[in-house]
């Protein structure tokens, strides 16, 4: 997996290629600031697979915006990524475009 790490404003652009599951997740994780951020956008544009644990970075990333008046975005899941997302139910929870 490939992290692309961009600030500005406030606002946490992570572009994520390759795969994110359990070896990976850890990687993405380390990359979200505890404070000092108000908006994390996840682009997904290159990711070919996430499992289970690559939600897991998802859903405590949204809970920390939550607690924090900001919002979390998910862009550009492909059709796998997308799916996931589905059967899960996440994709009610979280802001994807």
């Amino acid at each position: 997996m490939d992290i692309s790490k961009k600030t500005q404003d406030g606002r946490l652009v992570l572009s994520v290629s390759g795969r994110l599951d359990t070896t990976t997740a850890p990687q993405l994780e380390a990359e979200i600031p505890n404070e000092g951020v108000c908006e994390v956008e996840f682009d997904f544009s290159s990711l070919e697979y996430m499992s289970s644990a690559g939600l897991r970075v998802l859903i405590k990333t949204q809970k920390a915006m939550n607690a924090c008046g900001g919002k979390m975005i998910v862009a550009h899941p492909n059709a796998t990524v997308k799916t996931v997302l589905d059967i899960t139910g996440c994709s009610g929870i979280f802001t994807i475009v």
